[in-house]
């Protein structure tokens, strides 16, 4: 399979989608605590997500990645500008999110058919309803979601039987479970060996292909935000800020071997050249300061 260049991966601003947008952040920022302890976490900050997208945000660590995460998802209220998620302020409503981090924290007394259940239990309209459909349609609903990524059979196993790779597969079940329109991803393969990882790009790009919701993955592997996002946002070092918002270009469904072919290699020594780039002008202005 042939990969289309990457020659819109230049830095230029994203194209307006005709998409309606699902996430806007419009000059938000954030700072943790106040006067001289106060840290700035995001510097003044425009992104807008259209509906469906596929976004990766990349860069150092600490440079602002999983607020904006936060900030999408409620969790964290800007100290300047506004958050906007379909259409209405974070904090106006309550919003149907999936989420996934790094940990799977699975409910380890309860069998995995259970836990992708759990989100059936607290979200509306699905809670209304648990009482009833509990043992048909839902149960059907996240052994469905099983098979999809491979765990047919798996559902009446406990947490402490299944392998790291197989709970984030099922992380990924709960956070699809009640049909959210937008999924949030902090890091959610960074605990697992390559092989592992790989396979679940491959899992998780086919459920976004199925679904279609809108994703706001956070990551440190550059590989897996060419391999998943449709755009790639490079951020600098704390206090972050979006350095480049390019749009991806290879077709789908991708797959490991396009990772090592010249196009994409090329790609992701792009995006590590922003990254360094942000890291020594971080170190540059740090060491000013000091002499200052």
């Amino acid at each position: 399979m042939r990969m289309q260049p990457h020659s819109e991966f230049q830095g230029s601003p994203v194209p307006a989608s005709a998409a309606p947008i699902a996430i806007e952040l419009s000059e938000a920022s954030v700072t943790f605590g106040r006067g001289p302890r106060a840290v700035p976490a995001l510097s003044t900050t425009t992104l807008r997500i259209a509906d469906g997208e596929f976004v990766a945000l990349v860069g150092p660590s600490g440079c602002g990645k999983s607020t904006i995460l936060r900030l999408v998802s409620g969790l964290v209220q800007p100290t300047s500008g506004v958050v906007i998620v379909g259409g209405r302020e974070v904090a106006a409503r309550a919003l149907r999110v999936g989420m996934a981090f790094q940990n799977p924290t699975m409910l380890p007394w309860m069998t995995i058919e259970r836990n992708i259940m759990l989100p059936l239990k607290i979200v509306e309209p699905f809670r209304s309803q648990f009482r009833k459909l509990r043992k048909s349609e839902f149960r059907d609903k996240a052994n469905a979601l099983l098979e999809q990524v491979g765990l047919k059979g798996f559902g009446n196993r406990y947490p402490w039987q299944l392998s790291g790779g197989m709970l984030q597969r099922a992380n990924l079940c709960r956070a699809l479970i009640h049909e959210p329109r937008m999924l949030l991803l902090d890091e959610p393969f960074g605990a697992l060996d390559q092989f592992t990882r790989e396979e679940l790009w491959s899992i998780l790009q086919d459920l976004w292909i199925a679904h279609k919701p809108t994703v706001l993955l956070v990551t440190h592997d550059l590989r897996e935000a060419a391999f998943l996002g449709s755009r790639i946002c490079v951020m600098s070092a704390r206090p972050g800020r979006i350095l480049d918002d390019s749009r991806v270009t290879f077709e789908r469904p991708r797959t490991v071997a396009m990772t090592f072919e010249p196009d994409f290699v090329a790609l992701n020594q792009k995006l590590r050249a922003f990254i360094e780039d942000a890291r020594t002008a971080s170190k540059d202005a740090s060491a000013a300061q000091g002499a200052a």
